[in-house]
Order: C-alpha cells, then structure tokens, then sequence
C-alpha cells in the first residue's frame, strides 16, 4: 500500500502536485474565459439586444462582489474542512446551471438571478479552491506553482474572441447554452483527480517525504546517528511548508495581513473595472468589438509568459520586489488606457498591463501562504479578499453610473490609476510575521 501510495505521488516520475496543477489551470481556464474576461462581450450583448444601460448591467456584477464578499470567508473555510475535491464538483455544477438559465433571459430580473447564480458557483468552486489546493501542494515552488495553475486566467483570454464569434454569429444564448453544458460536463471528471493534501498520498508539499516514527532494533551508536540524520532532514523539510502556521484570528492582529489586504484593494477595483468595461470603453473609440477582444487576447499572452518569469525569479529572489515591479506596470497600463484612446496606444496598454497581470495574480496570493502557513490558508485567503470585495462592489457600478451620466470613462479610470499607483508602493510595506518584531527586540 506504501508503494502504491508513493506511486502516485510520483505518477510517470513526476510529482503528483504538478499534474494537480495542469488541473486547475485547465478548471481556471474554463472560469476565467466565462465569468471573468468574457463578460464585457456578454454585456456587450445585452446592451444591443435588450437596451439596458451600463449602471444596470455593471450593477449585476456588484452584486456578485456583494456576494462574494459576503460567503468568501465561508467558501475558504468550506475549502480549508472539506476540500477543493467536493468545492468543484459543487461549484462547477452551480455555475453550468447558471448559464443553462442565462441563456433564457428575457428580464433584468431574470439578468440578475442568473448572474448571481453563475458567481455563486465561481466563489464556491473556482479561485478560493484551486489555490488553496495548489498551496497545499507546494511550498519551495509556490510562486512558480501557483503561476503555472493561475495560467488559466490568461489561456481564457484565448477563448474570448470564439466566444465574442459566437455572440456575434450565433447569438448571446446559444453561446451562454453550450458553456453551460461544457461546464457540466466537465464538473465531476475533473474532480476525481483532484486529492486535497500530499498527505493524503503518503508525501508532503513538492514531494518531499514525511518523516514517520519506526520501531527499531537496537543499533550500533553509527546507525543510530545515520538514522537521526536522515529523521532530521525529513522533519526538516516537512516543517518547512509548515513554518509560520497561523490561525484566521491570529493573522488578523498581523501587519502583514492588512498591508496585502490594502494592496489587493487598491489593485484589484481597475482589475475587476476593466473586466466589465474595457471592451466597450475600445468599442466607444471606434474600435470593433472583434479587435477589442484581441486587444483582450493579447495582454492575456503577455500575461502568460509574464507570470512564468515572475513566478521563477519570485521563488529565488523576493516575493515583494516582484510584486512591486508588476503592481507599478498595471498602474502605468491604466495611465495609458486613461489618457489615451487611439489603436495603437491600446495595443500599449495590452502589452503593459499584461506584464503586470500575469505577476501580480499568482503572486498576491502565493505570498498569503509564505506569511500564514498552509492549514487555514483558505480561511485567511477569503477575510484577506473581504476588503477588496466590497470595493469591487463599488468599483464597476460607480464607472458605468459615471459612463451613463457623463458618457466618459475619464474619472472612474483616472481614479483607479491613482489606486493602482498607491497599491504599487504599499506592497513594500509587507513583511513575514513576526520578522519587524525579531528586528525591534535586536535593536
């Protein structure tokens, strides 16, 4: 049984994490290209089909902020005692159901109803629950781990131009139809690969081995000193993904804990904006809603490449200066998009923000591992992201309440420019628990 167990940590020579990661990329995909960068083309659509104006479309995605607001402290505490295994076949089938009914709408009601289910099953089955698996799994390599997996965003940026074809072609509910029904479809298959801890599979985070207590004969004094040798390597390296453990209330009292909050905040509302926004902010500049969507496509690729290499140089140098460097590349992107609105220069922003994007999404999140452990990694992960779901509330309703009043987009963007630019510097202020204190009691 030890054997078996230590083949499938091991499954074709490969550690089982990294196919765990392959997983959620491909799950993240799915979310990413749906519920996430694909909206702006869905609000697109209903817009021409039903007339509706932005303040009431973006007012559906503010409610789902609400929401997740609301049950994302619930969803990483469900994650953290159940499972990622049981969250996304859960999660998955919710959000399936939700375009099943998205695709019937003939109300805003209705809109509401349907979106809010959709996000509903993202919050329980999506982003919470895939990096909590992934952090679960690696320790040493949680940055370039995390990156690989958080990838799924941006390949869903691939998928956005087949599905602005299909709401152009085919229309927005057969395409809302067979997303459906390819979420379904994929729920349960997806799941049964998943296991929730190395542990579970005799191992521990990135395949190291767990030490284990054995009963032994008497032995010669260079035995007994090669064998506590070898159980002291092992404790240490799986006391090593268990470093700086914490309870939700304890990270709560930290610095540390506040400072990441603070920064997501002040990143996340241009982030979350622009997923609802962008592509009718480039269709408003006389740029089709088709090149729009490559526009998305191409921050997407830079994206890609850009999250490999900060997850690498994050694993070898520091999680923060990374971070630094990607936070003050978006702040820079949403300058350009905010004063700009030729072609050429949203082909800029593309590149920028990519490069920006790709680090800061695996990042923020990976470093919330480094700081406070693995065990209630899901519970801290969802209080951390509370403060940044209620300004994700505000954020896309007041610029398309703006848009509708003002038909401009300069204030709301010129704002999150400014945020953007003050998350960049207080991610400098983050620091390991416990280390600002070390240094207070040396000096």
């Amino acid at each position: 049984m030890r054997y078996l167990r230590r083949s499938y940590a091991t499954l074709s020579g490969l550690f089982y994490g990294w196919y765990l990661v392959g997983i959620a990329s491909f799950m993240l995909m799915l979310m990413s290209a749906t519920v996430f960068q694909g909206v702006g083309t869905f609000f697109v659509a209903l817009e021409r089909n039903f007339g509706w104006n932005r303040t009431t479309l973006s007012g559906a995605f503010s409610l789902s902020r609400a929401e997740g607001a609301l049950l994302g402290p619930v969803e990483g505490f469900l994650v953290d005692r159940l499972g990622t295994r049981k969250m996304v076949v859960v999660g998955y089938l919710i959000m399936g159901l939700g375009f099943v009914f998205f695709s019937q709408i003939e109300s805003v009601w209705q809109f509401y109803v349907a979106y809010l289910t959709i996000s509903l099953g993202s919050g329980i089955g999506g982003w919470i629950a895939f990096v909590t698996l992934i952090n679960n799994w690696f320790a040493r390599r949680r940055a370039l781990a995390m990156s690989v997996a958080v990838s799924g965003i941006q390949f869903g940026g691939f998928l956005v131009p087949m599905m602005a074809w299909g709401i152009e072609n085919e229309g927005f509910r057969l395409t809302a139809l067979v997303i459906g029904v390819i979420l379904i479809v994929v729920a349960l298959p997806a799941s049964q690969f998943v296991r929730n801890r190395p542990e579970d599979i005799g191992t521990g985070p990135d395949g190291d081995r767990i030490p284990r207590p054995r009963a032994t004969p008497p032995a010669s004094a260079e035995t007994e000193a090669r064998q506590s040798t070898v159980s002291q390597d092992e404790s240490a390296q799986a006391e090593s993904a268990d470093a700086n453990e914490m309870t939700p209330r304890q990270a709560l009292k930290t610095l540390a804990f506040w400072v990441i909050a603070v920064a997501r905040l002040t990143s996340v509302v241009s982030i979350v904006s622009l997923s609802v926004h962008l592509v009718p902010k480039l269709t408003d500049s006389g740029i089709s809603l088709i090149t729009a969507n490559f526009v998305v496509t191409l921050y997407t690729t830079v994206a890609l490449f850009s999250g490999f290499v900060a997850g690498y140089l994050a694993d070898r140098t520091s999680k923060v200066a990374v971070l630094f460097v990607c936070m003050l590349m978006q702040a820079f992107a949403m300058a350009i998009l905010t004063f700009t609105d030729t072609l050429p220069m949203a082909w800029a922003f593309a590149v920028l923000w990519g490069a920006g994007f790709g680090g800061r999404v695996p990042l923020l999140t990976a470093i919330i591992g480094d700081f406070f452990g693995r065990k209630n990694f899901g519970s801290i992960l969802g209080l951390n992201m509370v403060p940044s779901n209620i300004a994700m509330i505000i954020a896309p309703f007041m610029a398309g309440l703006i848009f509708d009043l003002r038909q401009s987009y300069f204030i709301p963007f010129l704002t999150f420019t400014v945020m953007a630019f003050i998350g960049a510097f207080v991610i400098l202020l983050a620091r390991m628990p416990g280390q600002a204190s070390a240094a207070s009691d040396v000096r």
